[in-house]
């Protein structure tokens, strides 16, 4: 029995983009907010990647390295709010690709799109519980330093992650709104706390000129302009998410004013919560050396032990990192099981009849949360042939999400802006220059992403994000090739349509 709000303005709305209405729209654009703002999980998100960017040129790479991609992130989020305002469903970047294309393009620019969202929702997913458990594993490592977890123990963590992060998402689906909120508090005391904490308690503060100017790529092995860009990684990682909740369409009342709101609101307030983090580690970071030799990969904890002085306060700073660790896992795997279920639906997937069964009783894609978490867990096997597997997750997720989401906006470029100029969050004359930054932002990750951390490398310290993209790349072009060829014609919703603009925004600009 289905528990939650109706907003029958958007079911109807859906309707004619061809959907049923089947999860409720329990959700808000505050909780959409605290979703994205979630999933990005600044102060975790550069916690668990610090070694990347204090390998690839220590503070301007950290510091610099974050404004620049926080500013391309806001474009990015805008050209997608622009898009999200005009087509509201869960089907997301995928369901735009194709109403956005000419007839003849439209289904396989919808298939290639919808296979780079829903691995980059699985991807991110991966790497955020993934680094969860690492975190996790590394609280031991303040009082024993000289532990370090085998693979098997780092995977069993990371499976426990999930497990957690699976449950909550099925049996707690109702209470999602209010865990998404409570985000938002949590991610912002625990900011203020671990700031004003480590700027009282440190002995030792580096001079402006350190954090705001040093440059040291030294460990990386590249040359030394080359290593910022490699470590630009830790930023982009980072702020990728805020695309994923447009998945969450079907669960908000008005989405198409609310998604795109939230989408942008994120992205800045992120950018901002990064920069308010990373000034006050940077004033107090002790030596590098010490923090990129620590045996589990994962300096953050290190790092808040030496500025208190002692191990249990560092755990208690540490507490508050795990405490967004909870948030960002549930949060990506909300999104990733959406994904999934809409993906299905349109019958992209094998097995779709069963992906995308929605429970009515506990109102959840319950079998989109399962195939998500089993993908997942699968993924984390990697880390037995190589240490630097949450490399490869955060390279692939990276890559993946961030040309999916410039996939509809290079369509729309091309085809001359015309189907987003009435959209209700329309970027006007900003429009061109504001989606040019995002496909050239795109092009480069898929290049910058692939690479590893230092050099040189060995196979257990290879950066496979490559292997992993072309793993799945092979599986969406062979599973295209035995069905899709044949049965996808594009979204379900869209069938016999030619892209066209709905109503709703013809409506708008009328007005």
């Amino acid at each position: 029995m289905e528990t939650g709000r109706r907003d029958a303005t958007a079911d109807e709305k859906l309707a004619k983009m061809g959907y049923t209405a089947e999860l409720p729209r329990n959700l808000s654009m505050l909780s959409i907010l605290g979703l994205s703002f979630a999933i990005m999980a600044v102060p975790f998100g550069l916690s668990t990647t610090m070694y990347i960017s204090l390998t690839d040129g220590q503070a301007v790479t950290v510091i610099w390295g974050w404004v620049i991609v926080s500013l391309i992130s806001v474009s990015i989020a805008a050209s997608l709010a622009e898009i999200c305002a005009i087509y509201p469903t869960a089907g997301g970047v995928y369901y735009w690709s194709f109403m956005l294309s000419t007839k003849q393009y439209a289904p396989i620019a919808s298939w290639i799109t919808g296979w780079l969202t829903l691995v980059g929702n699985w991807t991110v997913t991966t790497s955020i519980n993934f680094s969860g458990g690492q975190l996790i594993l590394s609280a031991i490592s303040l009082w024993k330093e000289d532990f370090a977890p085998n693979a098997g123990q780092t995977v069993l963590m990371f499976w426990s992650v999930m497990l957690v992060c699976a449950l909550v998402n099925i049996f707690s689906s109702r209470y999602l709104d209010l865990i998404n909120k409570i985000c938002i508090y949590w991610t912002v005391a625990s900011v203020v706390i671990i700031i004003v904490t480590i700027l009282a308690m440190a002995d030792m503060k580096r001079s402006g000129a350190f954090v705001f100017g040093h440059y040291d790529a030294s460990e990386s092995g590249w040359p030394s302009g080359w290593a910022f860009f490699v470590g630009l990684l830790q930023a982009a990682y980072t702020l990728t998410g805020y695309g994923m909740v447009a998945s969450m369409c079907e669960e908000v009342q008005q989405p198409h004013l609310e998604v795109p709101r939230a989408m942008v609101l994120s992205v800045a307030a992120a950018g901002l919560t990064g920069v308010l983090y990373l000034i006050p580690i940077l004033f107090v970071l002790p030596d590098i050396k010490m923090l990129l030799g620590v045996a589990n990969g994962q300096p953050i904890g290190l790092l808040f032990k030496t500025v208190t002085g002692s191990a249990s306060g560092g755990f208690g700073l540490l507490f508050l990192i795990l405490g967004i660790l909870f948030f960002a896992g549930v949060g990506s795997l909300t999104a990733a099981s959406r994904c999934t279920y809409a993906f299905a639906r349109d019958g992209a997937i094998p097995g779709s009849r069963l992906w995308s069964r929605v429970n009515h009783r506990l109102d959840t894609p319950l079998w989109g949360i399962v195939l998500s978490t089993i993908v997942c867990c699968l993924l984390g096997l990697i880390y037995f042939g190589s240490a630097a597997a949450f490399n490869s997750f955060t390279g692939v997720a990276t890559i993946c999400l961030s040309t999916s989401y410039g996939a509809p906006i290079l369509i729309s470029l091309i085809r001359g802006r015309k189907l987003v100029e009435h959209s209700p969050y329309s970027l006007g004359k900003f429009g061109f220059i504001t989606n040019v930054v995002t496909i050239l932002w795109s092009c480069l990750a898929t290049v910058l992403f692939c690479m590893p951390v230092k050099l040189p490398v060995a196979a257990a310290t290879m950066n496979y994000a490559s292997v992993v993209f072309s793993g799945f790349t092979a599986i969406s072009a062979g599973w295209y090739f035995i069905r899709g060829r044949k049965s996808f014609v594009g979204p379900k919703g869209a069938l016999g349509d030619a892209p066209t603009v709905p109503e709703s925004v013809d409506e708008k600009a009328k007005e």
